[in-house]
């Protein structure tokens, strides 16, 4: 038997990819930008009627910056946050929109899972703190959702605490 057939690799107990949130689709973007362009193209019209032409000009820009400000949404939308934990190592992987990846792995025995809450609003930050270093995680996402995120996040590294189960080993 070879040494690579020894080495089993740890169930995953818990797998989270977070995403930011974008309430507007790309159709809901095109009818938005199609309205917001014609209502601008009229209203210059208008001001072209009156004699202030200049005035039509100012207007496509607006249109224009706000289509940029939309993009550069959706762009930034590319980032995403994985969070892996096994009974063994508890990653967490930050890929920015640009594509660059931080990755931070410690072991989920000194992994502690701080929550700063705000007793009107829920919960703010999340952070998970190990050997003096702390590491703000689930940014994007609403207290609500950090909310649930954390209590699964917790419960993963409680069983990770805890050890490999029956269940898991199945």
């Amino acid at each position: 038997m070879s040494p690579d057939n020894d080495q089993r690799s740890d169930p995953t107990i818990f797998s989270a990819v977070l995403t930011p949130h974008r309430s507007l689709g790309p159709a809901g973007f095109l009818v938005l930008m199609s309205c917001l362009g014609a209502a601008s193209f009229a209203t210059g019209v208008v001001f072209v009627l009156l004699g202030a032409w200049p005035v039509f000009g100012f207007l496509g820009l607006d249109v224009l910056l706000v289509y940029l400000a939309f993009r550069a949404n959706y762009r930034a939308a590319a980032a995403y946050e994985e969070v892996v934990v096994t009974a063994s190592e508890l990653t967490v992987r930050k890929v920015n929109p640009r594509g660059r990846m931080r990755e931070w792995t410690a072991n989920p025995l000194w992994v502690r899972l701080q929550q700063d809450i705000h007793e009107e609003f829920g919960i703010e930050r999340l952070f998970l703190i190990s050997q003096g270093r702390r590491l703000a995680i689930a940014g994007f996402l609403g207290p609500e959702e950090k909310q649930s995120f954390a209590q699964a996040l917790g419960q993963a590294l409680g069983e990770a605490k805890r050890g490999p189960t029956q269940a898991m080993l199945s």
